[in-house]
């Protein structure tokens, strides 16, 4: 046989016996993290920032009408129980009160011509020298004369309290927070003048999503730790002590004031502060962010069969989202077997191998 045919024959010989050495391949095997559900207490931190502002602030006004001639505070100064803030122009007020000192005068010398008629007629009818009926109108003119003194006299009182309204004064100690008249300005009764705050008693005021109140009761006042925001180791605690009960209709927040108990001087009226609270919530599943995927535009977790090593794909219910994890609020129970990493590259039904010891 020539050496052609011999490596001819070879070649042929050879796939052949490639062929019936091949063995058949397996179902292909993912290794996979997981971990076991155990619902546990989920310690619910969270912070917000805010301001602080006064617990208890006025509006202070006159109780008058007039024209303004001296505003004698400006904003950010301190006054005292007492002390005048501004003044309007008196002089209406003193031309009432003139007025009504020379209506009681009158009515006085009314009263006294009224006294003597009573007297004389109550003699002469006594001696029977007049009749009842002129008596009757001497004694009625007599009392519309002593009420019409009291009328002068009340009016007279009234126009001396016009006189001091147009003087205002603080109602407590406080700080100006804030002015809204001018010297010259004729303003109305109750407007605005200035905003007068107390300083000792603040609150920090911060706006609140919705779901921050969900599964809270009513009566809860949790502890809150407010920092300053350009010194965080400025803090003070403080005590939830107003919710409001409306939310704000542009961002659709609650207002939350914090009763900030000894708030440091540092702390002042206006600061930006941080808020944090820590509340203990019930008892609740908590699973890696890396372990959450999706089916059918839902959120969706991997399950591991125990007895077959195969994966199921699971949608759930987040209740929400944390940095690093996920809280479910249903779709998973206790002793479920999920996996945390790898999730991307699984298919339902596919076979896994479990990294290490599953918690």
């Amino acid at each position: 046989m020539s050496s052609a045919w011999k490596w001819l024959l070879l070649g042929l010989a050879l796939p052949t016996a490639g062929c019936g050495d091949a063995a058949p391949k397996g179902p292909e095997v993912k290794s996979v993290r997981t971990m076991v559900v155990e619902p546990r207490p989920i310690e619910d931190d969270r912070s917000a920032v805010g301001e602080v502002r006064p617990r208890y602030e006025s509006e202070l006004g006159f109780r008058i009408a007039g024209k303004v001639v001296a505003r004698v505070v400006d904003v950010g100064a301190s006054v005292k129980k007492g002390d005048l803030l501004a003044r309007l122009d008196t002089q209406d007020y003193r031309n009432k009160l003139k007025s009504a000192e020379s209506d009681i005068v009158a009515a006085q010398a009314v009263l006294t011509e009224a006294e003597a008629a009573e007297a004389r007629l109550r003699h002469l009818l006594a001696n029977g020298h007049t009749t009842k009926a002129n008596y009757d109108v001497a004694l009625k003119n007599l009392r519309s004369a002593e009420a019409k003194l009291d009328a002068a006299k009340t009016a007279m009182e009234m126009a001396k309290d016009q006189l001091g309204y147009a003087e205002l004064r603080a109602d407590f100690d406080g700080i100006i927070t804030a002015v809204n008249a001018e010297s010259g300005q004729v303003v109305n009764v109750g407007q605005m003048i200035v905003r007068l705050a107390r300083p000792d008693e603040k609150d920090a005021v911060f706006s609140i999503a919705e779901q921050a109140f969900e599964r809270r009761s009513g009566s809860e006042r949790p502890e809150v730790v407010a920092l300053l925001l350009s010194n965080p180791a400025i803090s003070a605690e403080g005590i939830v002590r107003e919710i409001s009960p409306v939310a704000d209709p542009a961002t659709r927040t609650f207002q939350v004031k914090v009763g900030v108990i000894d708030p440091p001087q540092a702390m002042r009226l206006g600061s930006t502060v941080s808020g944090r609270i820590r509340l203990a919530a019930p008892a609740g599943i908590e699973v890696p962010a890396t372990a959450l995927t999706q089916s059918n535009g839902h959120p969706a977790v991997w399950l591991v069969d125990r007895h077959s090593q195969t994966v199921s794909l699971r949608q759930v219910d987040v209740e929400r989202y944390e940095p690093g994890s996920v809280l479910i609020a249903q779709g998973l129970d206790a002793g479920d077997l999920v996996v945390t990493a790898g999730v991307q590259t699984l298919r339902p039904e596919q076979r896994v191998r479990l990294l290490g010891d599953a918690p």
